[in-house]
Formats: C-alpha cells, structure tokens, sequence
C-alpha cells in the first residue's frame, strides 16, 4: 500500500484533544477511545501508536507512528451514539448492545440493560425515548429497511435531556444526498417531529430540531455509522463465517469518533471488531510501517442500494475484488484478503437469489478451501 502524505502533522488529534469551551464535545468524545496496548499498565499506558493528520488526498487519515505487528491493538473506541436494529430490540442490552442473558426479564416499555452501569448510562435518552409513541416511526424504518434513522431519533432524546449538545456530530464528514434521499429523509423527519409533539415535548425543547438539523445528521450517520456483529476477532473470521452472512446477525450501529476518520481500501490493513459489546478494537491485519496510513475496509453487506453505489463513486470495487482476496495471498496478507473475501461474499449472499445464490454459496466454499491451501503450501 503506498504511503499518503502528511501535510498537516497531528491537526486532528490537537483539534480533538483542544480544551474549548464552545465545542465541548470533543473533548468528552476524545475521551472515548484508548490507544494503551493490550498488556500494558493501566496507571501508565504507552505511548499511541497512531496520530491523525491530512491526506494528500483523501481529507484526515489516521497514521502509525511506529512499527505495529500484525495483530496488534491499536485502540479501543466507545460509541457516541448507538441504537440497537429493530430485529434484535429485545436481545440486547439497550444501552451498550450485548447480547442479553436468558434469564434477563424485559423492562417497561420493552428494553432491557444487561447491567445497572448501564441503565444509569441510559439516563441521557432512556426518559425521553419512553414518552413517545414510536410505532409509526419504527414501521416507516422497517418498511423502508433504514436504519440510521433510529441513530437520529437516540440523538435527539440525548440532546433534549441535555446529555449531549446539538452538534454533536459536527466535526464529521457528510455524505453527498440526491434529491430522492432528501425526499425520504423528509418524510422520516415529519414522523420523528410528530412523535415528540404528540409526547407533550415542548417548543423549547424541540427547538433545535429542524428539518435542516436532521437531514445534516443523517447524512454524517450514513458514511459514518459502524454496522455492529458480536463475532469475535478475525483470528475466527473462517469460524464465524455462516453467521455474519445471516441479515440479522448484526446487534445494532454505532457512530464513534476516532474510527470514523480512518480511510478506506479494499485491501485493508487495519480491521474494526466487537467482541462482547459496542466497545470497538481495531487491530492490525499486517505489520504497517511508522508513517504508513492505517485502512479499514468500510463495505457493509447490508447497506441499501443508494450506499452502496456511493461507495462505488468513492472507487470501491467491492464485488469484483474478490478474486484478489482469495488468490492474490501476498506475505503477511492472508487474514486481510479472507476478510475482504467475508465482505463480498457477505454481499453476495444476501442479494443474490435462486440459482445464483447456490453458485454463490459454492464459490464461497471453494474460494475459501484455495486459499487456505494457497497459503498452507506457498
């Protein structure tokens, strides 16, 4: 992977951790992630090994200030806003999206937290979110299969409880709309309102919530949203495989901060997890050069058309690289293109039907036994 170059050193890193008093959001969503090294002393944590700083090309990146090994950790992350999907509400905590226990009893209202830490966590949206009435607005998400919406609606009830501040998401890039999603997104934003004002939620309250603040939301949640799947590390990628392809093995979505400003490439060397909960780990998938830019492969199987061709125009040849991961096994790239060989795979499952699908399920399986030969014998 060639290297980008800095133009900027650390821009974003002292833009995040800057002590301001009119933005004082990122100082908290700084605090949100660790950069402290699996083994290390927790009253002493080594330096990070990672700094964000501006592209040549591709806006802030995120970049290795020393030598990192393959597997190794390069932070953990906390989500600044989560939403468990509609499908797995009554499985998972709430608040933090861990699978729920059996013997967890369901709440009022029909939500559930797996501990006390985080029903009180919960406090900045929990009160707001039970007053209204979301039933039409979780139908219009269900029938238009959206998802993000959900994301806006958590936010919102954060900043009316004065959890959080209004601009929140400010510092985050936008995705471009078309007029058809400026369409969709207006008609998701009028149930949104009405729900609110049928709850007996004040002007006062609401009056940061226009049309313009949701849409603007919205589009920094639909390129920066994680899709969140509890399916271990990629030492198990092959493992976990015939349950990540499932639709609804994803928990919920999430936006974090610092995850949010690395780049894409098909041929990542950098890969996001969640094992038990939101709580992020991004760890190498190769040894990556001090100086080198740190990539994440952004493709979820799940994103609707419109995304997905976004993606495209960004230059993400997600289908059509899959030859690539399976068989183009350089040293110290084999879990990189198994993941990259997941993703499309994950794809193609879930779009393809009939005969096709069947082919798809045999190309997975024979593309998957090559590789591992290719890299067993090579």
């Amino acid at each position: 992977m060639a290297r980008a170059t800095v133009r900027y050193s650390r821009w974003a890193w002292r833009f995040l951790t800057s002590n301001t008093q009119n933005e004082p959001f990122l100082s908290s969503a700084a605090a949100t992630f660790s950069t402290a090294p699996e083994n290390a002393n927790p009253g002493r944590p080594g330096p990070p090994p990672i700094r964000v700083a501006l592209t040549e090309s591709s806006g802030r990146g995120v970049f290795a200030t020393r030598k990192i090994e393959t597997g190794e950790l390069l932070h953990t992350a906390k989500p600044i806003l989560s939403h468990p999907s509609l499908s797995a509400l009554h499985k998972v905590c709430y608040f933090c999206l861990r699978k729920l226990k059996t013997t967890d009893a369901p709440q009022p209202h029909g939500v559930s937290y797996c501990s006390e830490e985080c029903r009180q966590q919960a406090k900045g949206f929990h009160d707001i979110e039970m007053t209204a009435d979301w039933s039409a607005y979780d139908d219009y998400c269900r029938s238009n299969r959206l998802k993000y919406p959900l994301l806006v609606k958590r936010l919102a009830c954060m900043v009316m409880s004065g959890a959080t501040p209004a601009n929140l998401l400010d510092i985050l890039q936008p995705a471009s709309l078309s007029p058809e999603m400026i369409s969709e997104m207006e008609e998701g934003y009028g149930l949104l309102r009405n729900a609110y004002i049928n709850s007996n939620i004040t002007d006062e309250q609401m009056s940061f919530l226009t049309k313009q603040w949701y849409i603007g939301i919205l589009s920094r949640i639909r390129i920066n949203a994680f899709r969140i799947e509890l399916a271990g590390g990629y030492d198990d990628l092959l493992s976990s495989l015939a349950a990540s392809i499932e639709s609804e093995a994803a928990v919920g979505n999430a936006v974090y901060m610092l995850p949010s400003f690395y780049n894409h490439d098909c041929d990542p060397n950098g890969h996001i997890i969640w094992i038990e909960n939101a709580d992020a780990r991004l760890k190498a998938l190769r040894d990556v050069d001090e100086g080198e830019e740190l990539r994440i492969c952004y493709i979820d199987a799940s994103m609707d058309h419109d995304a997905l061709r976004y993606c495209c125009s960004l230059g993400h040849p997600f289908v059509f690289t899959l030859c690539f991961y399976s068989f183009s096994l350089k040293a110290g790239r084999f879990h990189g293109h198994i993941y990259g060989l997941v993703i499309n795979m994950q794809y193609l499952l879930r779009h393809a039907t009939g005969v096709w699908k069947c082919r798809t399920v045999l190309w997975l399986n024979s593309s998957v036994l090559i590789a591992l030969w290719l890299q067993t014998y090579i």
